[in-house]
């Protein structure tokens, strides 16, 4: 049996703990009272800020580690309780192995996935979008189209450019070959002159995107839930077949 003062010492405790995790709130979200999501078989996987590879990018920024998606995409590949995924795409894009890397491997989940472009899905993020079964972009959100650029110190000059440019075929085929954009008019965007200010490229937006055959559809959070809930059914009534 518990005396009084060892009683008060737990009240005191939990106590400090329950204000311990109110001030994490605050910290984190800048509010007290967090909605709790509900037990679902959708994960939502996002991309932010800038992709960060083979390099540690300064603490300043904001990036999404590829060291941290994979183990996160086996998982979702091997919870029979997730049967689709979401990604949602907010990048200034990044390594472009790294990005390439997160790209096969969402499109070689045997799961549903969708993906939305929100703010932006720039560079490498242009073949992360496109990599899910099926891609939407918000109306104001943009992606920038652009050659593949190196940063550093560059030692023979000939090998480097054959490189870079053998990099470049692989994100080419891999957007063409997971969208509806023609390689001919991807390579128009990628290397246009005077689209974006002392550089090459295209910056498209919204509806653009999708008139170019990058993006499926034009369509936020409730569109891409009905289409990912859409293709988890048609899934589970594939696999309910039975074959003679």
């Amino acid at each position: 049996m518990k005396d009084d003062s060892s009683q008060g010492q737990d009240k005191g405790q939990d106590k400090d703990q329950s204000k311990s995790s109110l001030v994490d709130k605050i910290q984190q979200l800048g509010q007290t009272n967090v909605p709790q999501p509900a037990d679902s078989n959708i994960h939502v996987l996002p991309v932010i800020g800038q992709v960060e590879g083979h390099v540690q990018l300064p603490s300043q920024n904001k990036t999404t580690k590829y060291e941290h998606l994979i183990p996160q995409l086996i998982a979702i590949e091997q919870n029979p309780k997730i049967e689709g995924l979401v990604v949602l795409l907010n990048t200034v894009g990044g390594d472009v192995e790294a990005g390439l890397a997160i790209s096969e491997m969402i499109a070689s989940l045997s799961k549903p996935t969708v993906s939305i472009v929100l703010g932006g899905g720039h560079s490498i993020g242009v073949p992360i979008a496109v990599s899910a079964d099926y891609s939407f972009i918000v109306e104001t959100a943009t992606m920038t189209i652009h050659p593949i650029r190196m940063t550093g110190l560059v030692i023979g000059v000939p090998q480097t450019f054959e490189y870079m440019d053998k990099m470049q075929e692989r994100v080419v085929n891999f957007v063409t070959r997971h969208s509806d954009v023609e390689e001919e008019k991807f390579k128009e965007l990628m290397f246009a002159k005077g689209n974006l200010t002392r550089d090459i490229g295209t910056n498209v937006v919204g509806q653009q995107a999708v008139d170019h055959g990058l993006i499926n559809a034009v369509g936020g959070v409730k569109e891409a839930m009905e289409k990912l809930n859409e293709m988890i059914e048609a899934s589970k009534g594939n696999e309910n077949q039975v074959v003679q």
